[in-house]
C-alpha cells in the first residue's frame, strides 16, 4: 500500500495519543476507532501472547467521571479534527461512563453527526447475585459530516429461516455472518433484497481461550467494523491501540493504518502481531538512552528488558523468588533491578534463588554494580556456585543494536526473526579475559620478512611474502 503523501502510515507511535494527535494535520484520516481505557477503576494482572508473560496495566482513574471525561474529551476534540469530511469515529466503551461519553461526543460532532448506538453483545461467566449479567459493550458510532457524505458500505445479515425456507438458499446475503465472519455471498444483495445489518452485534459470544489481555476485543468486531467504514487504502487511526487488533486487521483488510499506545509493552506486541500478518511496522518513541529508560515505570522498565532480548516474564509478580524472567533459548533466571549502583547482597540472593532453580547461571541487569556486586559475583564463579552475569543497561543497549541492525545473518528482510540469545552473548562479553580463546598465532613461515617489507615501501605493488615462501 502507498501512503499518501503528506503522512506517513504503517507506524506506531509510543507516546501519550494527545500529543501526537496535536502533530497530525487536519482531515487526514478516514476512519478511527478508539477503546479508552473504562472507567472501571479495576487493576488487570494480564497474560500477552502464549508464551504466559505476565503484564499488567492500572485501568483506574483520579478524581471522579467529571475528571475522566473531560481527560477524554480533550483527545477526542483532536480526533474530530484530524478526521476527513468523509470519516467516522467509533468510540468503544462500557455502562461505568458510557451515558457520560455521549453527551461529550455530543458536544464535539454535534448531536446530527451521532450515527449509530451498537450493542455488541458478548457470552462470559456470571458475576453478582442480584443485577442482570452485565455482557455487553457500547459502540457510539460518529460521523465528522452529515450522513449522505460519509464512507458507509452497507452490510447484510442472515434472513430468517422462514424466509430462507420460502424463497429457496440463492437468497443468501453478501456481508457479515452472526460471528461477524466474511462470508461470500452467492447473488448480489441488491437482486436478494438482503436485511441489513442492525445495531445488534452477537460477535465473540464465548470469550476466545487465548487473549493478549482481558479486554482484548475479537478480529471479527474490527473486521466489521473497517470493513463498513473504510474502503482499501484509507487510513485507519486507534489512538489506543492496546494490543494492536485494529491495526492488524486494517493491514490484513489493504488499509493503512497509524496506532498509538504510551506503553512500551504494548508496542512490542503489536510490532510481533503486525509481522505475523506480512506487516512492516515503523516504530518510533521507544525508549532508546539510557535517561529515557530511567523514567519508566518499574514494571514498564522489567518489561523493556525482557524484550530485547525475546526473554519470557516470570508467571509470578510474587514469591518468585528473586526471578523477573528467563532468557529466550537457554531459559536462565534474569533479574532487573531499575537502580544504580546494585550490591554485594543482590547478587548474594539472587545466586541463592538460581540455584533453587535448579540453573547453574543467572543474570542480573541495573544501571550499575558496585565493586562488591562484581567481587560476590566473581567468588561465586571461582567456587563453582552459580555463574551471576551482571550486565549494564548500557551494555544491554549497545548489543541490541548490534544483534538486530539490518543484514544480520538471523534477521530475515521482512520483519524481525528469532534472535539468538542475547543473554548469551552478552555473558561472553563478560568473560574474564583468561577464559577467552586466544587467537592462533600465524605460523613463522607466514610472516613477511624485513626484506620484502622494505620493498613493499618501495614500490606500489601489494605486499606478498618472498619468492621462497609458500
Amino acid at each position: 500500500m502507498t501512503p499518501v503523501g503528506y503522512l506517513e502510515t504503517g507506524i506506531l507511535y509510543c507516546d501519550d495519543n494527545l500529543d501526537r494527535l496535536t502533530k497530525l494535520p487536519a482531515g487526514c484520516i478516514d476512519l478511527i476507532y478508539l477503546d479508552p481505557p473504562f472507567f472501571s477503576e479495576r487493576y488487570y494482572e494480564v497474560i500477552w501472547g502464549d508464551e504466559a508473560e505476565v503484564r499488567s496495566f492500572e485501568d483506574r482513574w483520579a478524581g471522579d467521571i467529571h475528571g475522566y471525561v473531560d481527560w477524554m474529551r480533550q483527545r477526542v476534540i483532536e480526533m474530530h479534527r484530524v478526521l476527513k469530511p468523509t470519516g467516522s469515529l467509533y468510540l468503544h466503551c462500557d455502562w461505568h461512563a458510557g451515558h457520560y461519553l455521549k453527551i461529550m461526543l455530543d458536544g464535539v460532532f454535534g448531536r446530527e453527526n451521532f450515527v449509530n448506538e451498537v450493542v455488541w453483545h458478548y457470552r462470559k461467566w456470571p458475576s453478582g447475585k442480584f443485577t442482570f449479567q452485565r455482557n455487553h459493550d457500547t459502540l457510539f458510532f460518529y460521523s465528522r459530516t452529515p450522513s449522505r457524505e460519509r464512507t458507509f458500505n452497507q452490510l447484510y445479515m442472515d434472513r430468517a429461516p422462514s424466509t430462507l425456507k420460502r424463497f429457496g438458499q440463492a437468497k443468501i446475503f453478501s456481508g457479515h455472518d452472526a460471528a461477524g465472519r466474511r462470508v461470500p455471498s452467492r447473488v448480489s444483495a441488491e437482486k436478494s433484497g438482503g436485511v441489513r445489518l442492525d445495531d445488534v452485534w452477537a460477535i465473540g459470544r464465548v470469550p476466545p481461550v487465548k487473549q493478549l489481555y482481558p479486554t482484548q476485543k475479537p478480529d471479527a468486531l474490527l473486521d466489521r467494523i473497517i470493513t463498513a467504514s473504510s474502503n482499501k487504502g484509507d487510513i485507519v487511526l486507534d489512538p489506543f491501540c492496546g494490543c494492536g487488533t485494529t491495526v492488524k486487521v486494517a493491514e490484513e483488510l489493504q488499509r493503512q493504518w497509524i496506532g498509538i499506545d504510551i506503553s512500551p509493552t504494548a508496542i512490542g506486541v503489536m510490532k510481533r502481531r503486525i509481522e505475523q500478518v506480512g506487516g512492516v511496522p515503523k516504530i518510533v518513541g521507544l525508549p532508546m538512552t539510557e535517561t529515557e529508560l530511567r523514567e519508566l515505570k518499574p514494571f514498564a522498565f522489567q518489561n523493556w528488558v525482557l524484550q530485547q532480548v525475546d526473554g519470557t516474564s516470570s508467571e509470578r509478580l510474587s514469591g518468585d523468588m528473586g526471578i523477573d524472567g528467563l532468557s529466550f533459548m537457554y531459559h536462565e533466571p534474569i533479574q532487573i533491578k531499575r537502580s544504580e549502583h546494585v550490591g554485594r547482597n543482590v547478587v548474594d540472593n539472587f545466586e541463592t534463588a538460581v540455584k533453587r532453580s535448579g540453573n547453574d547461571r543467572g543474570y542480573i541487569v541495573a544501571f550499575s554494580f558496585t565493586k562488591g556486586a562484581y567481587r560476590e559475583a566473581a567468588r561465586a564463579k571461582e567456587a563453582g556456585e552459580a555463574n551471576i552475569v551482571l550486565i549494564t543497561v548500557s551494555e544491554l543497549l549497545h548489543a541490541t543494536e548490534a544483534i538486530t541492525r539490518p543484514g544480520m545473518p538471523m534477521t530475515p528482510k521482512r520483519g524481525r526473526g528469532p534472535t539468538p540469545d542475547l543473554m548469551r552473548l552478552l555473558s561472553s562479553l563478560q568473560r574474564d579475559i583468561r577464559d577467552r580463546p586466544l587467537p592462533r598465532a600465524r605460523p613463522a613461515k607466514a610472516r613477511p620478512s624485513a626484506d620484502t617489507l622494505f620493498k613493499s615501501e618501495q614500490s606500489s605493488e601489494p605486499l606478498g611474502v618472498d619468492d621462497d615462501e609458500s
